[in-house]
């Protein structure tokens, strides 16, 4: 055995003494094979999230990955042949769409209750100091698949494109400040919609009084959301222009009967609920490619100063 293989067991086995964790494995092929899990929660890295998807879900596992899914298009859409190979399905983390208030205003948004969307802001101004970059695959476009956007920005914007996913184009950029890395740690994009409407994205990792914001405009009402790592019912507000909707209505936006915090916990418990249906769940498929093609895009403008039209990405394309 080398002494790289030696410190790999000696580190593993510290670990798993340290948090009362009764098994443990230093090799994937091993571990799916002698435990022949239902459901495997990768937590690794970005640039290994791709091979544990494929050997898990040809162990016969359902998979719940860390964001961002996979490092590019090509490889969601292998996912996808590995998904129809096995039965099993994918689930990326983006827990923000569980909450109770989220899937409240997406109804809203559905029945046409708030009117045609104008303008949006989704802003994700975080601090990343040069502690959080020191582990070795951090900062790194091969083993982190990008920066502030990818790592960052992703959830917020995740969110938006589930609550109003018919984006046309955007025009991005991304700079490096300050910090010793490859990757953006600013991003800005304007998105225009099929209806003409606009938003804009700003994602920072260099913002020391952090927040995240989502402000969506309606012609009925504005819903904005202000928080850091998750939301409940109180963080979300409704704004509604004089005369415009009754008091009756306003109340009944804002009552939300349940309050359920947009958790890691939430959204676990609704894929469990989808492997009994055995049916695809909710952050998969068509709806967990469109935040890849979403940062694919972003990533191409910023990188090549042009617009970029969704679906123009194709197989054929460099990116």
């Amino acid at each position: 055995m080398s002494p790289s293989w030696m410190w790999m067991k000696q580190r593993v086995k510290a670990f798993c003494a340290q948090h009362n964790l009764p098994k443990w494995y230093i090799n994937t092929t091993e571990m799916l094979a002698a435990e022949q899990p239902d459901l495997v929660h990768i937590v690794t890295p970005p640039g290994t999230h791709f091979d544990l998807t494929v050997e898990s879900l040809e162990a016969g596992a359902w998979v719940y990955c860390e964001k961002p899914l996979c490092l590019s298009l090509s490889q969601f859409d292998q996912i996808t042949e590995a998904e129809a190979r096995t039965g099993r399905y994918v689930s990326t983390v983006f827990q923000w769409r569980f909450g109770s208030a989220a899937k409240h205003v997406k109804q809203l948004i559905n029945s046409g209750e708030l009117g045609r969307h104008f303008v949006s802001v989704c802003q994700t101004l975080w601090y990343r100091d040069l502690a959080y970059y020191r582990a070795p695959w951090q900062g790194k476009w091969a083993t982190a698949a990008g920066g502030v956007s990818s790592l960052v920005g992703i959830h917020l914007m995740d969110l938006y494109l589930w609550l109003i996913s018919d984006w046309r184009e955007l025009y991005a950029m991304a700079e490096t400040l300050e910090r010793p890395i490859e990757v953006e740690n600013v991003s800005m994009a304007l998105v225009q919609f099929e209806n003409g409407a606009l938003e804009n994205i700003t994602n920072s990792g260099v913002s020391p009084r952090q927040e995240t914001y989502l402000r969506l405009g309606f012609e009925r009402a504005t819903v904005d959301v202000t928080a850091l790592y998750r939301t409940s019912n109180t963080h979300w507000r409704f704004s509604v222009p004089e005369g415009v909707v009754d008091q009756e209505t306003l109340t009944r936006w804002q009552n939300i009967e349940q309050d359920i915090i947009g958790s890691h916990g939430a959204q676990v418990s609704d894929l469990l609920d989808s492997m009994n249906r055995q049916e695809r769940p909710l952050v998969s498929g068509a709806e967990g490619r469109r935040i890849v093609e979403f940062l694919t895009s972003l990533y191409k403008s910023a990188f090549t100063g042009q617009l970029v039209k969704r679906g123009s990405i194709t197989p054929d394309d460099p990116f």
